[in-house]
């Protein structure tokens, strides 16, 4: 996600620092955005309303706004941050607490998280007024929506700037309060965990299921395979926090708990619901 989420920022005309813990994960980064940027570009081409000498350019000066680092020094000027670390607390206060120590004051320290609390994860800086959610949905450089999520410290003047920035980066925001789920994955999830339910209770295959929605045209895709893009590591820790926080309406699917106990997390490791790449 993070590279796909740089790339939005460049292709809007802003310079990115993109950092990671290891510069194989930095490379992976660059390598998204490029490729993102050449299929938009070549998009244009093919409707031409590009020229192959003008997409080959604007790719360059893309991918130029973009900086990979492995670590903070860059970060000594940057007036917004976009963390989009694991979905794990520990490690996004850890990330926001080395964050407090590198930013300017007044730079806005913004979480991609897709349900945890903005106040929990603020709480690791001296600054959780200037904390918020900014939650992106998949694939980043497709998606217009995103969540501008408001913790319990976080201020006016923090909410207005994100919603601000995502327009800037040619977004639509939505302000909300940062309930369990937001809102998308709270409407989402309560129509994935009647679907999953209906496959643990029916034994229909989940790719039957995916191909009987997708055919109706009801979404794009269906919840297994797009749980797989996603990584289903990821989608069951929103799962069970939903089901934690609403009761057994939101339905955890034991076939995801036991894929992801094997460490078969979807399209990022190969295997998931579905077999992927080769």
């Amino acid at each position: 996600m993070g590279g796909e989420i740089a790339q939005v920022a460049a292709a809007a005309g802003l310079p990115v620092v993109l950092k990671d813990v290891k510069q194989e994960f930095v490379d992976h980064g660059l390598e998204k955005a490029k490729e993102v940027t050449q299929g938009q570009l070549g998009g244009l081409v093919k409707k031409e309303k590009l020229t192959q000498e003008q997409a080959d350019s604007q790719l360059e000066e893309t991918l130029g706004r973009i900086t990979g680092t492995t670590d903070y020094d860059g970060f000594g000027d940057v007036d917004f941050v976009i963390e989009a670390v694991p979905e794990r607390m520990e490690i996004k206060q850890s990330v926001f607490a080395e964050l407090d120590e590198v930013t300017p004051g007044h730079a806005i320290l913004a979480s991609n998280t897709s349900a945890l609390s903005i106040s929990e994860i603020g709480s690791a800086t001296t600054r959780p007024d200037q904390v918020v959610g900014f939650h992106f949905f998949y694939p980043a450089s497709v998606m217009r929506l995103i969540e501008v999520v408001e913790g319990d410290d976080t201020s006016e003047e923090t909410a207005q700037a994100a919603a601000n920035f995502a327009m800037q980066i040619r977004k639509n925001p939505i302000r909300c309060s940062e309930e369990p789920g937001f809102v998308v994955n709270r409407v989402l999830n309560s129509a994935a965990s009647e679907i999953w339910r209906h496959q643990d209770e029916s034994g229909a295959s989940p790719e039957e299921i995916d191909k009987e929605i997708a055919e109706a045209k009801v979404t794009p895709m269906g919840p297994f395979f797009l749980s797989d893009l996603l990584g289903l590591d990821t989608v069951l820790h929103v799962a069970e926090h939903l089901q934690s926080s609403y009761g057994d309406r939101f339905y955890v699917h034991p076939q995801m708990k036991e894929l992801v106990e094997a460490g078969n997390l979807g399209q990022k490791t190969g295997q998931g619901y579905y077999t992927h790449g080769g």
